[in-house]
């Protein structure tokens, strides 16, 4: 009897990951199929801007709310809105209702992908594995908050790509939310700031200023500043300093 339910959780197990990548995957398609990133653009906030700030004064608990499971939902599925969403979330709510916001969502999302990809992809992944990616994984994991914190707080890695490589890591899962949540901090805060000024804005291009860009490139360094340290010591301690 043990036997025979031992067998059955095990066949069931490739049916579940099947199940879990279809959601995954038949979201992201059916986004683009349903014609999501026509609705989800600059020029349709800008157009729309004043009928969403009256509708959220007058249902603002009801739109907070799905702005939060939009948010989290389109960051679990990888769907290119990030940006979009930002700045209508800071539009629409302010810096620190909007930051509120998008921290805890983004952080939401991203742990949803990171645990399906991890869940789906990452024992098969570990078995075909050659000698240089593990050696990666191996020194990945031996600073993986300083390395995730970089990753998160420097904008020029792809959100969703970090949260599918670290699930081929063996973080720890509160490793993990921890460094994405104080990561996506300054730029949260950039993004949501950006939308308060909507209207000065015409198109996507003016979003990023290259102070903007230097100084999160900065935080992520101060990011390593452990790992360095970390690496030095031994050297210091072989020359007797």
């Amino acid at each position: 009897m043990i036997q025979d339910s031992t067998t059955q959780s095990k066949s069931s197990i490739p049916w579940m990951k099947i199940l879990i990548l279809l959601i995954f995957v038949g979201g992201f398609s059916a986004f683009f199929l349903l014609g999501g990133d026509q609705y989800l653009n600059f020029s349709v906030l800008k157009a729309n801007r004043d009928r969403l700030l009256a509708y959220t004064l007058d249902h603002y608990w009801s739109i907070l709310m799905g702005a939060m499971a939009v948010y989290t939902i389109s960051t679990a599925l990888s769907l290119p809105v990030a940006t979009i969403l930002s700045l209508t979330i800071g539009f629409l709510f302010g810096l620190w209702v909007g930051t509120t916001i998008i921290l805890f969502s983004a952080t939401l999302g991203a742990t949803l992908a990171f645990l399906a990809a991890r869940y789906v992809f990452a024992e098969a992944a570990a078995r075909r594995m050659g000698g240089m990616a593990k050696k990666l994984i191996s020194e990945f994991h031996r600073n993986d908050f300083n390395y995730l914190l970089f990753l998160r707080l420097v904008p020029l890695f792809p959100f969703w790509l970090i949260n599918l490589a670290a699930a081929f890591t063996p973080i720890k899962i509160q490793t993990y939310v921890l460094a994405t949540a104080i990561g996506i901090i300054p730029g949260a805060f950039v993004f949501t700031n950006l939308g308060q000024s909507l209207g000065r804005i015409d198109s996507t291009d003016q979003l990023l200023s290259f102070k903007t860009i230097s100084a999160l490139v900065l935080l992520g360094i101060f990011a390593l500043i452990p790992v360095f340290v970390k690496k030095f010591r031994p050297v210091k301690k072989e020359l007797g300093i």
